[in-house]
């Protein structure tokens, strides 16, 4: 920040070390966090398929309808963050949600979430040494 008394505030270099000096606190929480992404880019890529459908969500017909597409389209992207196949996931976790009744518990529900479903997964079919490499 030496340098911004000499800089411009419309200047290029007056615009960045106002933006690094608005953005000080997560700028340094990036640095210290290694697991954390510099960018958003992840976020957008996966809101840009929603954006993309706006135009035709007239067709959904409800605001439960939009809800509902809402949530599918967390979980399809949430195991395409996982690397999980999406149809796979629902195949199993739509009839065992449906199982649970009227009043699961938190615990009972969150042994459905994708990352969840996945851990189990991998757990009760174990991947052969052979085939991990």
């Amino acid at each position: 920040m030496e340098a911004r008394p000499g800089a411009l505030p419309k200047s290029p270099l007056g615009t960045a070390i106002g933006y690094a000096s608005n953005n000080w606190v997560a700028l340094k929480r990036y640095l210290e966090e290694s697991f954390l992404a510099i960018d958003n880019n992840l976020a957008e890529r996966t809101l840009r398929a929603i954006a993309l459908g706006r135009n035709n969500w007239g067709v959904i017909g409800s605001e439960v309808g939009g809800q509902t597409a809402a949530v599918l389209y967390s979980v399809v992207g949430t195991c395409k963050h996982l690397g999980i196949d999406s149809f796979a996931y629902l195949r199993e976790a739509l009839p065992g949600l449906f199982a649970l009744g009227d009043k699961p518990t938190a615990e009972h529900l969150s042994d459905w979430l994708p990352d969840r479903w996945l851990l189990n997964r991998t757990r009760d079919h174990p991947i052969p040494a052979t085939a991990a490499g």
